[in-house]
């Protein structure tokens, strides 16, 4: 029972607070133009039910196909970044190879003597 009375209260004080902002001029004139907008929003809409059904579908339909393209957007990362985790220890061991093998078929002697000439000249 004590619920009810608390929004009974609040609906009578909301009720009471609007009616005193109305004392402003100011208030009162921004009000009027304000509802005069939307009243004339709702008529356009209570004439014309069909055009808005169809702007709601064609809204929903947006929506859903910005959703779909998220998703397959979000799939595509995904898969290329299941694409990377597979191929980074490829490409790692495949460094690891190539400087390995650069390491042994190459005379190191050689290479300095190269870089050593050309340091001179």
């Amino acid at each position: 029972m004590t619920k009810n009375k608390f929004w009974q209260g609040m609906l009578i004080g909301a009720i009471a607070g609007g009616a005193v902002s109305m004392l402003d001029k100011q208030t009162r004139q921004i009000m009027k133009e304000h509802v005069g907008r939307v009243s004339g929003k709702v008529s356009y809409v209570v004439r014309h039910p069909g055009e808005m059904v169809g702007k709601v579908k064609e809204t929903a339909e947006k929506i859903m196909d910005t959703v779909e393209q998220a998703g397959e957007d979000i799939s595509y990362i995904m898969d290329k970044v299941d694409e990377l985790r597979d191929l980074t220890p490829k490409v790692t061991e495949t460094i690891k190879e190539t400087k390995k093998t650069f390491r042994d078929d190459v005379d190191a002697d050689f290479v300095e003597e190269i870089f050593d000439e050309k340091e001179f000249k």
